[in-house]
């Protein structure tokens, strides 16, 4: 804990270098084990057994005498006293209280305490984090790593996917349509990511000599070849990093209901990839409409979003 972290002992405030740095908490749960023949076991949970609170502190300044002396007066009490610190509070006793005098103004000190009863509010259930949350973290995440990488292009994808990020109000429940205007630009920084990682990686692995040792190997050249290797051996954390963040992103979309999965095609046609989705081939204009086509015949290499639930076939412009 930091020095500005304030505790709570009986009507004893420690504060500042009384403070420790942490403190450990929980404990074990008794059990009773009862071995049965074959190897099984029996297990009886008899209740929870929490673990001392123990911590140490300095008592410094003009009263850390007279603190020390009360401390030690608490423990001869051997009374039930409130132990609190942040969220946490117990009912304790203390056990034991060391204290060494180096100075009047100086006296370090260990402590002990039993815990009679844990008086912090239990927590039973997590708060799920939101998908908007996510995709919003890792968002800043992403645009901070484009900025240390200082790739143009990147920056302008970076952009790009942050702009169609907040146009959109919740992900949560969003219509395919939506999900898939920010797939589309999630993809695209992959792509360029990945082809600036095997470039960075192209870079590192040429080996570059002394200028000037072998013929036709300027100093000049081979000094901007280990200025680029330099570079390359920062940038690559960076960019696995962000690999790994937009990757998170793209997952953390395609896990939204609805969103589906994409496809990476040469060729082809919508209607074999909604009869092998869906196993109906007329379900295409789902497909269609998620990706904003109108044509089911697929040209060149397309990464085409396939909806978990294709939606009516009302017509291509439908919903």
């Amino acid at each position: 804990m930091k020095p500005d972290t304030y505790m709570q002992l009986g009507d004893m405030q420690l504060s500042r270098f009384e403070v420790p740095e942490s403190i450990g908490f929980g404990g074990e749960q008794a059990l009773a084990v009862h071995e049965l023949t074959g190897g099984r076991r029996v297990v009886d949970a008899m209740g929870r057994q929490d673990r001392p609170l123990e911590w140490s502190g300095l008592f410094i300044g003009e009263n850390a005498s007279e603190r020390a002396r009360y401390l030690n007066a608490l423990r001869i009490a051997g009374k039930q006293v409130n132990v609190s610190w942040a969220e946490f509070a117990y009912k304790v006793v203390i056990r034991s209280a060391l204290l060494d005098y180096r100075r009047a103004y100086e006296i370090p000190y260990t402590i002990s305490c039993t815990v009679i009863e844990d008086l912090t509010i239990p927590v039973s259930e997590l708060t799920a984090l939101s998908i908007d949350t996510a995709i919003s973290d890792d968002m800043d995440a992403a645009n901070a790593l484009g900025d240390q990488i200082g790739d143009g292009t990147l920056s302008t994808m970076l952009g790009t996917l942050n702009s169609a990020i907040k146009s959109v109000s919740s992900f949560a429940g969003a219509a395919q349509s939506t999900i898939t205007s920010v797939l589309g630009p999630v993809l695209a920084v992959q792509s360029h990511v990945s082809a600036l990682i095997a470039a960075t990686g192209n870079t590192i692995s040429n080996i570059s000599t002394v200028g000037g040792v072998l013929p036709n190997n300027p100093i000049a050249t081979q000094a901007a070849k280990l200025s680029r290797q330099v570079v390359g051996f920062t940038q690559l954390p960076l960019l696995l990093n962000l690999q790994s963040t937009v990757g998170r992103m793209g997952a953390n979309l395609g896990a939204v209901s609805g969103a589906g999965t994409s496809i990476t095609t040469a060729g082809g046609n919508l209607f074999a990839m909604a009869s092998k989705a869906y196993g109906d081939a007329s379900k295409w204009v789902g497909i269609a409409r998620a990706n904003k086509i109108s044509d089911p015949a697929l040209t060149g290499v397309q990464t085409i979003v396939v909806p978990r639930v294709p939606g009516d076939t009302g017509g291509i412009n439908a919903g």
